[in-house]
């Protein structure tokens, strides 16, 4: 099992001496998102700065760009990384696909699917010389002349990671991706029940099994080395899972555990703008089924427990602290190591 994080530092000054940072601690992969800053741009840093640390998107819109200019940025940064960059992309919800990025949500699973091969058959192309010949229902790619091909690289097996919370999503994955980035509103029952199965079911359509599948883990973790830290990072965890429990693509995980009514009343207060005790919303026991609560010394290993034979690579939610010491984060990695 890898142990990954987030990468918390955007600014590209700064950003090569923090992937440095986090490759001596210990960490398997740096991951981006697509949050506030392009998730492609700081990786090309970090894949210089940092030549051992593997580098990826968690995630990058997929709808939010062509097929084409997802290859070619995947493209270079496998170059520049030597093999050690990986694809995740993400379809988002409709509102942010409509309103934020000004692109049409039309059969989210199909469009993926499709851009997750439209992808590579242009990477096909650029390093087997293959035609371009790839025709779908929303992509297509027919055209590549030597002007525009940037040519084969040393290590043209890209992986490709799409993310998910809900079956449908799942079963796309297991048919066309490498791995998969679990959403971080999930619970130990929900992986078993609902989301591993349907990634089996469509991993079964190409003679696979979900455990061929990378699944990349965040997960929720409450604890801390003064109480103060503890309550502050509680407050955190408690908002952001609220933020995504009011969300109503999510509603699944809430339903199997029965927590419907609970989705239902954070999503009437976000429609409203009262974003106020959002995080006093969500009960001790909903706490505890989405996060690991305990002291620093046990999460290590509670980490490694919870996702053992259910995941391939497991990471914090929250990126590390500017201010954390950098040995704090190496024991951490080495205990988790350890409980091996």
């Amino acid at each position: 099992m890898k142990l990954d994080t987030q990468l918390g530092q955007y600014d590209l000054g700064l950003l090569p001496a923090e992937a440095q940072r986090l490759e001596r601690m210990g960490f398997d992969c740096l991951w981006t998102f697509e949050t506030q800053h392009d998730p492609f741009i700081p990786l090309a840093f970090a894949a210089r700065a940092a030549p051992r640390i593997q580098i990826g998107t968690n995630i990058a819109v997929a709808f939010a760009r062509t097929p084409m200019a997802t290859a070619m940025a995947a493209w270079d940064l496998a170059r520049a990384s030597d093999g050690r960059f990986m694809l995740g992309l993400g379809t988002q919800v409709k509102l942010h696909n409509e309103r934020r990025f000004s692109v049409p949500w039309v059969a989210p699973a199909a469009r993926v699917k499709e851009c997750i091969q439209c992808i590579r058959a242009i990477w096909d192309c650029w390093q087997n010389g293959t035609k371009p010949a790839y025709q779908g229902q929303y992509y297509q790619f027919r055209l590549m002349s030597p002007f525009f091909n940037p040519g084969p690289i040393a290590h043209p097996a890209i992986p490709i990671f799409l993310a998910g919370v809900n079956p449908l999503m799942g079963r796309t994955g297991g048919e066309v991706a490498d791995g998969f980035h679990v959403h971080p509103l999930h619970s130990v029952r929900y992986l078993k029940e609902v989301l591993r199965p349907a990634i089996d079911e469509g991993a079964r359509t190409r003679g696979k099994r979900v455990d061929d599948l990378s699944l990349c883990v965040p997960a929720f973790v409450v604890s801390g080395e003064t109480e103060a830290e503890r309550a502050g990072l509680e407050r955190a965890v408690r908002e952001q899972i609220a933020f995504y429990a009011s969300t109503p693509n999510y509603r699944g995980v809430l339903d199997l555990h029965g927590w419907a009514g609970v989705g239902e009343a954070l999503s009437a207060k976000v429609r409203t703008g009262d974003f106020s005790g959002l995080a006093q919303a969500v009960p001790d026991e909903m706490l505890d089924t989405f996060a690991i609560v305990a002291p620093p010394e046990q999460v290590p290993a509670r980490l490694r427990q919870r996702y053992r034979g259910l995941a391939q690579r497991v990471s914090v939610y929250f990126p590390i602290p500017a201010d954390h010491p950098e040995q704090r984060w190496a024991r951490f990695a080495e205990a988790f190591r350890r409980a091996g």
